[in-house]
């Protein structure tokens, strides 16, 4: 069978087993653009409140570093040392930038797909270099529909950029007459200004990509109507297997059902089609209760070993119906029957006493 025929044969929704074991094995619905915005736009937040501070403290290194190299000696032993100096620094004041990205990064991932541990999409498989289904990757519809989409948001960025710059083109030839300060604050300024236009237009894009990847991943799932039966079968079994496991219960119950009639007191027939065996010791229970009970066939079958055994069987036509329709084996007669029962008892204790000709 084709591959497109296996895909058009896929009508069926994902069962929620398909949905756990995919999701066992990390295959979810996840964009990579969110995170990358999610950074984006962490980054931003954090230089907004930050990079004036930052700046301070890169321009006191700069000129610690330039001071000390004009009186240090060109040798290992004094250079190390100023250059672990220099890193130490430089790590101490991105430090907090580097937790944002961490941070944003998590919970980027954490909103799309939830916690996930599995080392499912790492093991190695052969299959991953085959070079065959590596061209398939490369040249199949989902890396045109990814080049297609990277060509987009470029083309957008580019755009973006360029209407968020526009109108500040003609301040940028006098920036040549003008000092350090007033340049560094009219590019981060319109820096700013364009990342976050930037920012906006990126988290756009990430939720359509979002909603993308969760239809991709659904058409993924879907499942054909064998594969379906198929996993009814694995998960609540063979239906001729637990056919023939309810016929061996049901023997097995018949069985013992028919081990307690010779036990019962009485058994109570309706006379030809139903019959209830009824047993009752005072000592240990409260109510008669039902030991056997059949009909047709099994009827026949619990009469004949009361017969064998020397059970009294009593007609009753009203009371074994009732019995027969509201008691289950094992089961204690209900209040309303304890006159009539209690009047059939009677009737065999005293016929087993001899009190009754």
């Amino acid at each position: 069978m084709a591959e497109g025929d296996r895909d058009q044969e896929r009508t069926e929704q994902a069962t929620p087993k398909r949905r756990e074991d995919t999701h066992k094995k990390g295959q979810v619905a996840k964009s990579r653009e969110i995170p990358s915005v999610a950074i984006l736009g962490g980054v931003l937040v954090f230089m907004y409140f930050n990079a004036s501070d930052l700046l301070r403290k890169l321009m006191s290194m700069t000129s610690t570093i330039l001071s000390r190299a004009a009186v240090t000696p060109l040798n290992a032993q004094d250079v190390l040392p100023l250059f672990a100096s220099v890193a130490g620094g430089v790590l101490v004041m991105l430090l907090p930038l580097f937790l944002v990205v961490v941070t944003v990064t998590i919970l980027a991932n954490l909103l799309q797909v939830g916690f996930i541990f599995s080392a499912e999409p790492v093991l190695p498989r052969l299959g991953k270099i085959n070079p065959l289904k590596g061209a398939k990757n490369l040249f199949g519809p989902r890396a045109w529909v990814e080049l297609t989409k990277n060509t987009a948001k470029i083309c957008f960025v580019g755009v973006v950029a360029y209407l968020s710059i526009r109108s500040e083109i003609p301040g940028i030839l006098p920036l040549m007459a003008q000092g350090p300060w007033q340049v560094l604050s009219f590019l981060g300024t319109n820096s700013f200004v364009i990342l976050g236009n930037v920012c906006w237009l990126l988290l756009v894009l990430a939720v359509g990509d979002y909603l993308y990847q969760r239809w991709e991943h659904e058409k993924n799932l879907r499942m054909t109507r064998q594969e379906v039966k198929d996993e009814h079968k694995q998960t609540e079994g063979d239906p001729l297997v637990k056919g023939r496991i309810r016929r061996l219960q049901r023997e097995a119950a018949r069985k013992r059902m028919m081990a307690a009639v010779p036990k019962a007191d009485v058994v109570i027939t309706n006379p030809t089609h139903l019959a209830v065996a009824l047993r009752y010791d005072a000592a240990f229970m409260s109510a008669p209760v039902v030991v056997a009970k059949g009909a047709g066939h099994v009827a026949e079958r619990i009469k004949e070993l009361a017969r064998e055994h020397r059970v009294p069987v009593v007609e009753n036509r009203e009371v074994a119906r009732v019995l027969y329709k509201l008691v289950d084996v094992d089961g204690a007669i209900p209040e309303n029957l304890y006159r009539a029962v209690a009047e059939i008892l009677a009737y065999v204790y005293a016929l087993r006493n001899g009190r009754v000709g």
